[in-house]
């Protein structure tokens, strides 16, 4: 994930309180599975709990404080960056040292998330740590949390994908036939960084012709042809937070089967958007997309869940696909993206954020939804 450093263009949403508070709620849940410490890998994780942006370390929360552990390169910027944490200097490779610390602090049940480590980087830890120390898998203790957003952090959110709006009108505006997949995709992301954005939330998507019938497909040199479908799928990085969202668009006129798609995604996709509240389970978003598509007879051609959260990282929990129970709640940040892929013809993708609110949803993605043809 790219982190944003030195962007100037929010407002500080976050104080110390807030970080404080979400180490509280940690160390409160450590607490409650037996955990002297939790080991913490994962940048965006880091950034959650402490402000830190670096690109290397490892973070131990322990009921009464927080140590981070970084190497000279990013120690002032640590010490910058972070409210209330300890700052320790890494000696010698990163995750010996975060095993060696363990055994020092003589803590004897740590708890790490297995998705976050390799079988390596765990054996060192491990080797580290020393035969007192017990490593145990505790999964998504940080994610868990993550995956409701406060106040500050839809504040942000809105701002990201208000962003991305600019970004992709810019994009729609400046599509003409000649142009190359690969060209069309550098100018997105040049312009994200003209308005703001540190970077792009993941590889801009430029997919046209029948190379649109790839879901994530990854831009080329082949030029856009008139009478071709062009989908665009780009993610702005803003104070950290991504945005995420894709539009179609028909150089030329576009045929009758292929409104009739188009029509029919739209269709599901207000519906899952519909769908979006507090309560719901992510399997009822997904079922409410697919049922459109399957009254159109087209569900055979929707080949991937309906959509993810958002947030730190532009894939996060929850998952919003097939038999998924995990009910939603107020401040989750959601995707919903149904689409159609037709083999040798092309594809057609609408996809917002949405986020989660007490009195239902709110969109976040605001461009127009309407089939475009240029």
């Amino acid at each position: 994930m790219q982190q944003n450093q030195g962007d100037t263009s929010l407002p500080d949403f976050f104080m110390t309180a807030d970080y404080l508070k979400r180490r509280k709620t940690v160390a409160a849940q450590m607490k409650s599975r037996g955990l002297d410490g939790l080991l913490v890998t994962n940048r965006a994780n880091w950034f959650y709990l402490s402000g830190f942006t670096g690109e290397s370390g490892g973070m131990i929360v322990t009921v009464d404080t927080t140590i981070l552990i970084t190497d000279a390169r990013f120690s002032l910027q640590a010490k910058q960056e972070t409210h209330g944490v300890k700052i320790q200097l890494q000696k010698g490779l990163l995750y010996p040292a975060l095993g060696q610390f363990l055994r020092r602090e003589k803590l004897g049940k740590v708890g790490f998330d297995p998705r976050q480590l390799t079988v390596a980087e765990c054996q060192a830890v491990r080797k580290g740590a020393g035969t007192n120390c017990k490593t145990v898998e505790a999964q998504g203790i940080v994610e868990g949390l993550r995956r409701r957003k406060d106040a500050g952090e839809l504040a942000v959110m809105r701002k990201a994908a208000v962003l991305a709006d600019a970004v992709m009108e810019r994009a729609i505006k400046m599509l003409r036939p000649g142009m190359r997949e690969s060209e069309v995709a550098a100018e997105i992301e040049y312009h994200m960084r003209k308005l703001g954005a540190s970077g792009p939330a993941f590889e801009t998507i430029v997919a046209s012709g029948t190379r649109a019938a790839l879901p994530h497909a990854r831009p080329t040199a082949k030029r856009l042809r008139k009478n071709e479908l062009v989908v665009l799928d780009l993610g702005v990085i803003l104070g950290n937070y991504c945005s995420d969202m894709t539009r179609t668009v028909c150089l030329g006129r576009a045929p009758g089967r292929v409104r009739s798609w188009y029509t029919a995604v739209q269709e599901a996709q207000a519906a899952g958007v519909a769908a979006v509240q507090a309560g719901a389970s992510c399997g009822q978003v997904d079922a409410a997309t697919r049922e459109v598509l399957k009254k159109s007879r087209l569900e055979q051609y929707f080949v991937h869940s309906t959509g993810h959260g958002l947030g730190l990282e532009v894939h996060e929990e929850p998952r919003v696909a097939r038999g998924q129970e995990f009910r939603l709640e107020s401040g989750n940040v959601i995707t919903v993206e149904p689409g159609v892929y037709v083999e040798g013809i092309g594809g057609i993708r609408i996809e917002d954020d949405v986020a989660v609110s007490a009195k239902g949803s709110e969109v976040l993605t605001r461009l127009k939804r309407d089939l475009i043809e240029l």
